[in-house]
């Protein structure tokens, strides 16, 4: 099944149009053939009428193709050189809009509410390799903080 031919606007279609008309002049001034052009780019004699009727659906390439055996490939690279637009857009976004500033929380040790600590943690609380120590004994040696406080009583008191 054909792919759908592509969406194009009026005004884009009379510069493909204008465009396909300045290939065939092209090629009728250097007095070469559409078989002679069509050979050299390697492409059928259809995509290189298609091509000079401004036809959306013909690739990219073919038309590069094309204007390299009319010796035509240098204008290619003046498309989009001067691009006074972008380049005013780019300008005015160059500075990143300001990001708001966000609080920085100190961290603590402190053991997970009501859980166990790892091996490594308690032998830098409590200076003894191997201790397992519960949330309990932390708080009763006062290594908790305020918020491992607040969960491990309230783990208490829902399960006394």
């Amino acid at each position: 099944m054909p792919s759908k031919p592509p969406i194009v606007f009026p005004q884009e279609q009379r510069v493909l149009t204008a465009m396909g008309e300045r290939i065939r002049l092209a090629r009728r001034r250097r007095r070469l053939s559409t078989t002679t052009v069509s050979g050299r780019a390697g492409i059928s004699r259809s995509t290189l009428h298609k091509i000079e009727a401004g036809d959306p659906g013909v690739t990219l390439g073919s038309c590069v193709r094309v204007l390299a055996c009319l010796s035509l490939v240098n204008d290619f690279d003046h498309i989009a050189a001067d691009d006074r637009l972008g380049r005013k857009l780019q300008d005015l976004g160059l500075e990143p809009p300001p990001r708001p500033k966000r609080k920085i929380r100190p961290r603590s040790r402190s053991a997970p509410a009501g859980g166990k600590v790892s091996q490594q943690e308690v032998s830098v609380m409590a200076g003894e390799p191997g201790m397992e120590v519960s949330a309990a004994d932390c708080q009763a040696s006062g290594c908790l903080t305020d918020q491992a406080r607040s969960s491990s009583l309230l783990e208490e008191e829902g399960g006394a």
